[in-house]
């Protein structure tokens, strides 16, 4: 499985990132070897993430959400958060 995420960092900003090993992949970013990004925001939340099958199409779909405003993303995560 892969996925996208996005992560909430300590400075209330978004990250967001793709993954085959979303657990893993936190893990990283809290131990400060996620990315350059995260590393200086830790630690980081996960706050949203979407499964997909391949590789291309949890890349494509990245690059979309990287694509929203600020505001785009807090909706993307409340609403998912109203589901659970």
């Amino acid at each position: 499985m892969n996925y996208i995420y996005i992560l909430k960092c300590s400075d209330d900003t978004f990250y967001t990132g793709w993954t085959n090993n979303i657990e893993k992949r936190l893990n990283d970013h809290n131990n400060g070897i996620g990315s350059k990004y995260t590393k200086s925001r830790l630690p980081v939340q996960l706050v949203y993430y979407e499964e997909f099958s391949t590789k291309q199409e949890a890349m494509k779909r990245e690059y979309e959400i990287k694509q929203k405003s600020r505001r785009e993303k807090l909706k993307l995560i409340n609403n998912n958060a109203s589901k659970r």
